[in-house]
């Protein structure tokens, strides 16, 4: 078994407890009890990428769930969840219904494909994975089918709720959704933000590090972890400005922590 993988399945995550594992970029393992998910996972070796995938994806067992927070490469890697779809039978592959198409191209079948869009919710395990809109550069909706292209995902269990912001911008009504789930005990917020250049060569945007910040002043998570600053040199940030900005701004009110690559973060339940 994969080194991190023994890791994971020898550390303990009892009711009232969730360990977590950023995997680059805004890769995000989660276990709690016995249930291991995978959000945003992007495994396939890239030669633009900066860092190897901690997990190879033929290495890659044992996952309950795999998440994809929209249809990007590093965000749904189809390439990997091919693999994930024989390595990990048992797994179900969660994603905004609109791209259920792509999904099942990859040969996975329908069952086992879980669809969802704004205020949808679905049950892997001891883990449950709320669904609102994301706004990656634009707060996108089909018109004749009302489905959003992108997500975000507040996953709970074990007494606790994480939010995954995936690709995303503020935007009105953003903060009030997230508060309508309770209190969030760990955020994982994209930091890399956006620019004309970067916009021109197709590669759209999500929050700045000031705007990230922001939006963690706001929800107060117990804990807030920076995303999307490590992989490509050409859609980068330093994760110290965020941590910065946020010290600096809400200083111990949003405590944050700059993720090392399958390190264990563990959470435990308030109270």
């Amino acid at each position: 078994m994969n080194g991190l993988l023994r890791t994971v399945a020898d550390t303990p995550a009892p009711e009232g407890t969730a360990v977590l594992w950023w995997l680059g970029q805004m890769g995000l393992m989660v276990k709690m009890k016995d249930t291991v998910i995978c959000v945003d996972y992007f495994a396939t070796k890239t030669e633009d990428r900066r860092v190897a995938p901690p997990v190879p994806a033929e290495e890659t067992e044992g996952i309950r769930a795999f998440l994809g927070t929209h249809d990007h490469l590093d965000h749904i890697d189809h390439e990997a969840w091919r693999v994930w779809a024989r390595t990990c039978p048992e797994a179900r592959f969660v994603f905004p219904a609109i791209h259920r198409k792509a999904v099942e191209a990859d040969g996975i079948e329908p069952e086992r494909c879980l669809g969802l869009n704004d205020g949808e919710s679905c049950r892997v395990g001891d883990i449950t994975i709320r669904a609102i809109p994301a706004a990656h550069e634009f707060l996108d909706r089909e018109a004749e089918s009302g489905l959003y292209p992108f997500l975000q995902y507040v996953i709970e269990g074990s007494g606790l709720r994480i939010w995954h912001a995936g690709d995303t911008v503020r935007y009105e009504g953003m903060v009030p959704r997230l508060r309508e789930f309770g209190p969030i005990d760990a955020a994982l917020l994209p930091i890399n933000g956006r620019d004309g250049t970067r916009y021109r060569a197709n590669c759209i945007g999500n929050m700045t590090f000031q705007e990230a910040a922001d939006a963690a002043g706001e929800v107060k998570p117990r804990l807030v972890i920076p995303g999307h600053w490590d992989m490509f040199a050409f859609n980068s940030e330093d994760p110290r400005k965020f941590a910065d900005y946020l010290d600096a701004k809400y200083g111990d009110a949003v405590p944050c922590l700059i993720p090392g690559y399958g390190e264990p973060i563990v959470l435990k339940a308030r109270g």
